[in-house]
């Protein structure tokens, strides 16, 4: 079977930079094991596959290592080949998921609006090892069902910081993101450390904002917030939080096109 692939690096205007994921399209999924053997191949933090569902869009989410419930930037990446390459015309489209609802991405000038559900963190107890783990101190530790959240003081640690991803692995997370006030125009800066889902560092995550948007928006007494997101490729996302969703806008940079060769 030959499929079309394409490589966009999402939230970001400018190659090599944002966060790149790989969009499969196909007519059906193969098997579970083929769909993780080609994620693993492209050996992105993820990749989406795609299929036809009705008018709209089936999608699904694989790391190298795992499939996941949600990711923030393959969805804005496929958007981004849905309504530039495959259906131009469209102003939308909706994806649909197993585990996270219908997804509707619309158009809005030279970015893409993606409409999430909010996944507000709630306090949390530092759990043994994660200052170790992150060689420093939160102020503040918050959680999610996936992810701890580590509040430190200022951007410049969350910008230095050098964990040790053997460490974060170790806790009973799948994931930990580092937080500050932010710096540089921006209202709050981040970074994600995900190696048990095959992801050291995720360069820019848009599913972690769902999370960051609330806590941030109701610290700072806003409903919008420009975030960004300080890894080494680094990555800007606008989030508007309204009525128990979230409201991620950003932008997309296409890198290859291209087809790949596969049995199921």
């Amino acid at each position: 079977m030959r499929a079309p692939i394409y490589q966009v690096d999402a939230f970001t205007d400018r190659l090599f930079a944002g966060n790149p994921a790989a969009v499969v399209v196909l007519d059906t999924y193969p098997d579970d094991a083929r769909l993780q053997d080609i994620a693993a191949e492209n050996n992105l933090a993820e990749t989406a596959f795609l299929c036809p569902d009705g008018g709209d869009w089936s999608i699904r989410w694989f790391t190298p290592t795992i499939e996941v419930p949600l990711c923030g930037h393959a969805t804005l990446a496929s958007s981004w080949v849905v309504l530039t390459v495959l259906q131009p015309d469209r102003p939308d489209v909706r994806f649909r998921t197993r585990q996270s609802g219908d997804l509707v991405v619309r158009r809005d000038g030279a970015g893409f609006v993606m409409d999430f559900p909010a996944n507000p963190p709630v306090p949390a107890e530092a759990p043994s090892g994660l200052a170790r783990a992150l060689g420093i101190d939160p102020v503040a530790v918050l959680a999610t069902p996936r992810q701890y959240i580590a509040v430190l003081e200022s951007a410049g640690q969350v910008r230095s910081l050098r964990p040790d991803p053997e460490a974060i692995g170790k806790l009973d997370r799948r994931g930990v993101v580092v937080t500050a006030p932010g710096d540089r125009g921006y209202d709050c800066v981040s970074r994600y450390f995900a190696p048990r889902d095959g992801i050291p560092e995720d360069p820019v995550t848009g599913g972690v904002h769902c999370a960051l948007a609330p806590y941030w928006c109701g610290r700072l007494g806003k409903t919008e917030i420009l975030a960004y997101q300080a890894s080494a490729r680094g990555g800007e996302i606008l989030c508007r939080l309204w009525d128990g969703r979230v409201e991620l806008q950003g932008r997309c940079t296409p890198y290859l096109e291209g087809r790949i060769e596969i049995d199921r």
